[in-house]
């Protein structure tokens, strides 16, 4: 379940990696680990090198959250989802496999 954000924290423009781990539930060097495994996570800094989050990638840790955490898949598992192949969903692939088995077992059988 994606937490909810107060309103007074959905009209902000950017947030700081201490925020961002507060919302998201997850430890400060999780994110930063995160940052380094998929491309998508990459938040602005400042001069001062502090991580500036916009909701977008709020969103986007959300779902890479969800995807590892309550769905289980493993990083390069969540990478492949995130992209998709070749414009494939892995899902998709998965689903026509699994047709295609069932489809053996009924001719062998």
């Amino acid at each position: 379940m994606e937490p909810s954000l107060p309103d007074s924290q959905r009209s902000k423009l950017f947030y700081r990696i201490g925020e961002v781990s507060r919302i998201s539930g997850l430890e400060p060097y999780v994110l930063r680990f995160w940052e380094k495994e998929f491309p998508h996570l990459r938040p602005g800094k400042r001069e001062s090198g502090q991580r500036l989050y916009t909701q977008k990638d709020l969103d986007n840790i959300l779902q890479v959250k969800e995807l590892l955490y309550q769905q289980g898949y493993t990083i390069p598992g969540a990478k492949k989802k995130l992209r998709g192949r070749s414009g494939k969903d892995v899902d998709d692939v998965l689903d026509r496999i699994s047709r295609e088995i069932r489809e053996l077992i009924d001719i062998l059988s």
